[in-house]
């Protein structure tokens, strides 16, 4: 088969139909053995690149997303009993936080845990495992609510919930910040 032509999809527009009829098939040209193909084959980074790289664009640690959650969660809940006083829309308003926050440092845990960078393949199982187990927790503990929080207010609870589940750009606003 290394004899064998390659086919590969030409540049060119391919032909206009006439009118009334289907347009055509993606032009294709046929590339011979000494033909260099049209699209540039991406080159490997040298370490240095690849340090100036991490340097540019630093990742984010899912730890400081999962402290960020709670910070907001817990300033969020203050602000709401120094604003209203109401003792069943607070408890509401943290046990939503909660619901995302504790989830969320299980997989933290999971993903960062020594088995989880043995490879990149068990890196992305325990991705799908620990992913799978957060949104199993959070159905259970939202489940289990009505009989934790008594009285209950959901509208509380799902605001608190809301809120934390929507701050990760504030953790990301602080990507640079920090070397993690």
């Amino acid at each position: 088969m290394a004899n064998q032509p390659a086919l590969q999809r030409s540049g060119a527009p391919s032909p206009q139909p006439p009118d009334g009829q289907a347009a055509a098939a993606p032009a294709w040209r046929v590339i011979e053995d000494g033909d260099e193909a049209t699209d540039p084959v991406p080159k490997a980074l040298t370490a240095e690149e690849a340090q100036a790289l991490r340097e540019r664009h630093p990742s984010i640690s899912p730890w400081r997303v999962v402290g960020v959650q709670a910070a907001v969660g817990l300033g969020a809940a203050l602000i709401l009993a120094l604003l209203t006083g109401q003792k069943v829309w607070v408890w509401s308003f943290l046990y939503g936080a909660a619901a995302v926050v504790v989830p969320g440092a299980l997989m933290a845990r999971g993903i960062t845990s020594p088995l989880a960078r043995r490879s990149a393949g068990a890196g992305i199982a325990s991705f799908f495992v620990w992913e799978a187990v957060k949104v199993g927790v959070s159905v259970v503990m939202l489940m289990l609510a009505p009989k934790l929080v008594q009285p209950l207010s959901w509208p509380a609870l799902l605001a608190g919930l809301v809120l934390c589940l929507k701050c990760y750009w504030v953790a990301l606003l602080w990507r640079g910040s920090k070397k993690n």
